[in-house]
């Protein structure tokens, strides 16, 4: 795609966008954070998208959109495909509007998020469980909405979602400005220095982006993506939206191969700096909020927090806001969560260990080889038919990530046949 291709910059009514969400959408606390702040030496703000009704964000863009369509669209029907965030939004706003709409989620759905969207739309929803990946979910679902006349909701990519996801923007800023007159005089002049900000297919960097670019132009915005999932950042390198081939769906509310083309042609603009999350590090941030602050984060939730380590030069004295985007965390996920992050923080290994076939070989391993506070989580022979010269997968917890070095180091000097499979996404994807 050539940039004379490119489709042009939107103009977003957000103000209005702001008004007609007020009677509707809950208007969420910016919340000063102590730990945050005395951690990273400097003032941290969360703002609270994870209380919102429907526990993120995205209601703002869904039901500022609804909310314009014609009567007799309205009359016909709206129409989304989404497994998550999106989804929640557009049912909640169908209710609210008393319109019929068709939520189109991929079959491998979890019943979680099913019964989610049911709750919030009740009986002006119809949930069709179609195809087995999203591509084929979205296809659907779009090929439905033109066979029966009605309109598609789309979860990023039109003005109207993005300037009704830029009312978070609105609130930011206005409870920004509040709480700035009851600081101290040296403070009272002090702005907002960095707001780091959530980005999948660019709907809320877009819209927040576009507002702060025009009321508080001094602000740095940062977006942020997984590293599995690099959408915009490929994007603005190329300088146009480019499909990734693959991506990990890992962090879901974040996770998409293609930003749109109109958020593209506003985060271009409005993004002053764009930066990539590991997902381990993701976990272990989603942990350590649940555990230190009792706030529950979704992984796309986290990633304005995950990200100070990194900025913690650049922060230290400034102001910054922290867009907490949603909460939708599935409790079966917790397990795979934990994992992710112990073998980010390098206290997690897996390895698969060919024994000496000699008797005491395993009670060597343990004995000599295991520090006294590594401990095996998990202990499998590869080949059940054949244990006495086949693989084990052995996986080890330690205590701290210096025992690493040790454990190779007794690997080594004990002649241990070891390959270890955490840095083998492959290896480590079929094995454990």
């Amino acid at each position: 795609m050539s940039d004379d291709q490119l489709v042009s910059k939107p103009a977003l009514d957000i103000e209005g966008a702001a008004i007609r969400l007020k009677p509707v959408v809950t208007h969420t606390p910016l919340q000063y954070n102590a730990n945050l702040s005395r951690k990273y030496q400097c003032r941290v703000y969360l703002k609270r998208e994870d209380l919102q009704i429907v526990r993120s964000y995205k209601l703002r863009g869904a039901y500022n959109m609804m909310s314009q369509l014609t009567p007799d669209q309205l009359a016909k029907g709206v129409v989304c495909a989404s497994a998550g965030n999106h989804a929640q939004g557009f049912a909640y706003s169908c209710k609210k509007l008393n319109v019929k709409g068709v939520v189109f989620m991929p079959i491998p759905s979890p019943q979680q998020k099913v019964s989610q969207t049911k709750m919030f739309g009740e009986h002006f929803v119809e949930v069709k469980l179609v195809g087995d990946t999203f591509d084929d979910t979205a296809k659907a679902a779009k090929e439905y909405t033109i066979a029966n006349g009605m309109t598609f909701i789309p979860p990023f990519d039109h003005p109207f979602i993005m300037a009704g996801q830029g009312t978070v923007g609105v609130e930011i800023l206005n409870d920004y400005n509040e709480l700035r007159s009851e600081l101290g005089s040296d403070l009272r002049d002090t702005p907002i220095d960095y707001i780091f900000v959530p980005v999948g297919g660019g709907g809320l960097s877009a819209g927040v982006g576009y507002y702060f670019k025009q009321h508080s132009p001094t602000t740095k915005v940062v977006g942020l993506e997984p590293e599995g999932a690099p959408s915009m950042l490929t994007a603005l390198k190329e300088g146009h939206p480019v499909e990734l081939e693959q991506i990990d769906n890992f962090v879901d509310g974040a996770a998409v191969k293609r930003v749109g083309d109109h958020t593209f042609a506003i985060c271009k603009d409005v993004i002053d700096d764009m930066h990539l999350v590991p997902e381990g590090k993701i976990c272990s941030t989603i942990l350590q909020m649940y555990n230190e602050e009792a706030i529950v984060v979704e992984p796309a939730g986290a990633m304005s927090i995950a990200v100070l380590d990194d900025y913690v030069d650049q922060i230290k004295g400034k102001t910054i806001v922290c867009i907490v985007s949603g909460s939708n965390n599935d409790i079966a996920r917790m397990q795979e969560i934990k994992e992710r992050s112990l073998i980010y923080e390098g206290l997690k290994h897996y390895f698969l260990i060919r024994f000496a076939q000699r008797p005491g070989a395993l009670k060597d391993f343990v004995n000599k080889v295991l520090g006294p506070e590594d401990d095996i989580t998990r202990f499998e022979y590869i080949q059940k038919h054949n244990k006495e010269a086949g693989p084990a997968l052995v996986g080890l917890e330690l205590k701290s990530n210096k025992d690493y070095e040790v454990l190779i180091e007794n690997m080594k000097r004990y002649h241990i046949n070891y390959n270890e499979i955490n840095k083998n996404d492959n290896i480590y994807g079929y094995l454990v």
